[in-house]
């Protein structure tokens, strides 16, 4: 007899980077790495899973960004050369390791991978959307939505026409993709305020996810801590993140990812191979980059990069089975130790950036497999459940206000909001009072309908909450100030020129050309709440 739930929860989500403007811009290739290392994975576990008859329960975030990316035409194509790119250089690897044993099998293991990803790729016509909603639409994943551009909420809460934006054009995208309305939400960076669930009520959302402090410190203080949601005063349910069941993933001193079998993702055949040889397969100015074709393992703690043994996919995946294992018994454990505390079934929320699963853990798919393969067949603890289902099946649970709260650093938004970011919100602010005073304006012509329609989706791309992460790692900086600087610059030229009736219908082409994303939005969505 079962005696809680196991709720598995992944994040699939990248900012919107797309560039037709030039014919190459590194930054696109994350979403390339992504779905070859994460997103096909990850369906081709689903596929097996249901192959052999296991009814799997996933819980999954697709956000607006990444689904206008997968179904755009454009990036299809150039992800067409990209994987062109890899096959190549994995089959000429297989000819330049002709005399060494391991390197040659490790060659081969990519050609062989890289072929099951191209197959599944045209199989389903280039279109993963429609291959996640195929698991929807079986009752096997439930795909939740997240803000339209990941914008941070509750930096923007002084605006509250901004905030119903992110949700509002997040929901309409959303059903134009999956044929149906959102019924839940991933908080963009799990970041909430008091206030925030009247705007999801009213947006049509039935749950949302914050971390788990957001719970804990929720008023009256929740009976079941973070181990059963709670239900907000409008109806719309919270779900905490468990801090246990993460930390085995998550941690760089105990999680999973760091076993000295698994691949070693920062020693890549693009920084380590003769530079004439590896020339034509780095970026088209001769820098170097990651190209995707790694062939050692982590082997170690304190080990440098010049000291790591090479990578054994067998033994990696024999690892990841039996981390899988561990993984089911200590949530076997703790949902028997919370049932007893408690005297009701609990339920543990896992949630977890997708991207972990294959790019940054490349076991991470296989993982998945193994523990809803185990999960299945080997326990009668807990059932695995995805939260919509949870909800259905448990309609009672106390109502109490949630603690603003987020994840990241400290938990209370200082990541989002210190020394080296803080610079993007005065503008961020000016630019959505100017956006919420356009959105009453009737349209004199076509013209200027399109040209409001274009102001709304720069400002929607200025607030992606991306920009400001980038800022405050380190990595990639001059990118994410060039994207928030950029989109601002084109909103504040649409705004002066939609005042002054003087419409640069050129200009406006160009500009839709390059951020096409949401072709639907109605730029009335700022109106005054």
């Amino acid at each position: 007899m079962t005696v809680g739930y196991l709720a598995l929860v992944l994040h699939a989500h990248l900012p919107f980077v797309r560039h037709p403007e030039s014919d190459y811009v590194l930054e696109e290739e994350w979403l390339y790495e992504a779905i070859t290392e994460t997103y096909v994975p990850l369906l081709m576990v689903f596929e097996g899973l249901k192959r052999d008859g296991i009814d799997f329960k996933i819980t999954m975030s697709m956000t607006p960004p990444l689904v206008a990316m997968l179904g755009d035409p454009l990036l299809q194509d150039r992800f067409d050369d990209y994987l062109a790119t890899l096959e190549e250089l994995a089959t000429l690897e297989i000819e330049r390791n002709a005399f060494n044993g391991h390197l040659k099998y490790l060659a081969e293991h990519y050609v062989e991978e890289f072929g099951r990803i191209r197959a599944y790729w045209e199989d389903c016509d280039r279109n993963l959307i429609g291959a996640f909603k195929k698991f929807q639409d079986s009752n096997n994943l439930e795909i939740m939505t997240c803000g339209a551009t990941h914008g941070y909420l509750p930096l923007m809460k002084m605006y509250p026409e901004a905030v119903w934006a992110q949700l509002r054009v997040a929901c309409e995208s959303y059903e134009e993709n999956f044929g149906r309305p959102p019924k839940g939400i991933w908080l963009p960076e799990c970041a909430y305020y008091e206030g925030l669930e009247r705007m999801l009520a009213d947006a049509g959302l039935r749950y949302f996810l914050t971390d788990g402090h957001g719970i804990l410190y929720a008023r009256p203080r929740p009976r079941y801590g973070s181990y059963a949601p709670i239900f907000t005063e409008t109806g719309v349910a919270a779900f905490g993140r468990d801090h246990e069941s993460s930390q085995q993933v998550w941690s760089s001193e105990v999680g999973y990812p760091g076993a000295a079998e698994y691949r070693e993702f920062y020693k890549d055949l693009g920084w380590e191979a003769d530079y004439e040889y590896i020339k034509p397969y780095i970026m088209p100015n001769g820098q170097r980059k990651n190209v995707g074709i790694k062939y050692h393992k982590i082997t170690g703690k304190g080990l440098g990069l010049s000291d790591k043994a090479l990578y054994d996919p067998y033994w990696a995946k024999e690892k990841a089975a039996e981390h899988a294992g561990n993984f089911m018994i200590n949530r076997e454990q703790q949902v028997r130790h919370l049932n007893g505390i408690m005297q009701r079934p609990p339920i543990v929320v896992s949630p977890y950036d997708a991207e972990l699963f294959g790019h940054w853990w490349y076991e991470g798919p296989q993982f998945i497999d193994f523990l809803c393969r185990k999960s299945w067949h080997d326990q009668h603890t807990y059932d695995m459940t995805h939260l919509a289902d949870y909800l259905r099946g448990n309609p009672n649970q106390q109502v109490c206000r949630p603690s603003q709260s987020s994840w990241g650093y400290k938990g209370f938004h200082e990541y989002w909001l210190n020394e080296t970011n803080a610079w993007i919100y005065p503008h961020l602010h000016k630019a959505a009072e100017r956006m919420i005073e356009l959105a009453k304006r009737e349209p004199a012509d076509e013209l200027e309908w399109r040209a409001l329609n274009q102001a709304a989706r720069e400002l929607l791309l200025a607030q992606a909450s991306d920009w400001a992460f980038i800022m405050r790692t380190g990595t990639m900086v001059p990118y994410a100030v060039r994207r928030t600087r950029s989109h601002l610059v084109r909103f504040y030229k649409l705004y002066d020129d939609i005042r002054e009736g003087k419409i640069d219908s050129g200009w406006l082409e160009k500009v839709a050309l390059m951020d096409n994303i949401f072709p639907n939005i109605n730029y009335r969505v700022y109106r005054p709440l």
